[in-house]
């Protein structure tokens, strides 16, 4: 893909990781899907690739590579036609694992970081709960210090990887019960504790693949060392954590969309209906031609988001209109493209409608279209 933002080394990056979803993860698409899960080792495959750690430094075991590697990892990951296996990879690399990255000791890197950017051990991140989703500062789940340990109660819900997590980056409340966003701390947190347990997995509308899981805690002890960063600050954390979570949606959101776009074409191409060509009828060209301007506005948006992102600069602003933008449009997208396939559409036998399922949870996952907006509304200043 030629821009202004990717070089060379991109392109080869690209290449190749789009030689491996098509080898390595499309074909297993519908086998992943009926089970509800897909096969541990894809982790490990990736992280021998370097696609998990393409971002991160190279005393982490990264590449060293800047942030447009991931965008393209978010593009190319697309492909495999799973959302589910999409999502889980991504909590691996872009939402469990930066801000260890970012606040870790040499200690919890080499514990937690190194061997989840080798795919040696599966993150998630605990961060919503039964009662909260987007209230981050609502969490109930404890955190009291005890000599040299933390002992944890509550529960974690819609958490991604949860069922096999080897460790969570997880939200906790250290401070008081009254004590808001001001209380909160994130701890690293081995599932292999006793009083840790997968209370159930979740059978959700789409995302088949990837394991959904909610979490009970009770009194589990883990290491006073494994608080990440400085103990009550957590929601400062979080909420920028958040940005590279919301970004990698929107990359995803866009190349979704496109992917569904080219994909619906190319079958209103071959696909007639009273004699031609689907393609040929005008509602159906005129609706693409209106889809696909969308989408490059949504492309360039995002784009923007990343750039600023990349160059470690306030981006919070642009980052939620992509997210906002990016992520209806892609169900406005997998939508129409549905409606052009006709009955087809609503069978298994195309991707659009696993897609169609797939895509309703952008709009709720990561912040939901609606905290987007008052996120926005208060950068705006009308709030």
């Amino acid at each position: 893909m030629l821009t202004t933002f990717f070089a060379e080394e991109h392109d080869i990056f690209r290449k190749t990781l789009r030689d491996w979803v098509a080898k390595e993860l499309a074909p297993h698409v519908n086998e992943w899907e009926k089970a509800e899960l897909f096969p541990r080792e894809v982790f490990k495959k990736a992280g021998e690739m370097g696609f998990l750690g393409a971002s991160y430094p190279e005393d982490v075991g990264g590449s060293g590579g800047d942030w447009w590697y991931t965008a393209v990892w978010g593009e190319e990951l697309v492909r495999s036609g799973c959302a589910g296996v999409n999502m889980a990879l991504a909590v691996q690399s872009t939402m469990a694992t930066p801000i260890i990255n970012e606040i870790g000791t040499r200690q919890q890197k080499d514990e937690f970081l190194i061997p989840a950017l080798k795919g040696d051990k599966i993150a998630a991140l605990g961060v919503s709960e039964p009662n909260c989703g987007s209230d981050v500062a609502s969490i109930r789940t404890t955190a009291k210090k005890v000599g040299d340990e933390y002992v944890i109660n509550g529960a974690k819900c819609w958490i991604t990887n949860g069922t096999r997590a080897d460790f969570i980056t997880l939200a906790v409340r250290t401070g008081a019960a009254d004590s808001g966003y001001g209380g909160i701390s994130l701890v690293l947190f081995p599932t292999d504790v006793k009083g840790f347990k997968v209370t159930r997995k979740i059978h959700k509308a789409g995302n088949h693949a990837s394991d959904t899981a909610e979490l009970s805690f009770e009194d589990c002890r883990i290491p006073a060392r494994n608080l990440l960063g400085e103990e009550n600050a957590g929601f400062y954390y979080i909420m920028t954590n958040f940005q590279g979570e919301r970004l990698i949606a929107a990359v995803k959101a866009v190349a979704g969309s496109q992917w569904a776009l080219d994909n619906t074409i190319r079958y209103c191409t071959e696909r007639t209906a009273f004699g031609r060509p689907i393609l040929k009828f005008q509602v159906w060209r005129h609706t693409f031609a209106e889809l696909a301007t969308e989408i490059e506005a949504a492309r360039w948006l995002t784009y923007r988001a990343v750039d600023l992102f990349n160059r470690k600069q306030d981006a919070v602003k642009e980052i939620t209109m992509a997210k906002l933008f990016a992520g209806e449009l892609l169900n406005k997208t997998v939508d129409r493209c549905l409606q052009a396939h006709g009955g087809y559409g609503y069978s298994d036998e195309f991707p659009i409608s696993r897609q169609w399922r797939d895509a309703r949870l952008i709009t709720i996952g990561g912040g939901t279209s609606e905290i987007m907006k008052e996120i926005l509304s208060k950068r705006l200043g009308w709030g």
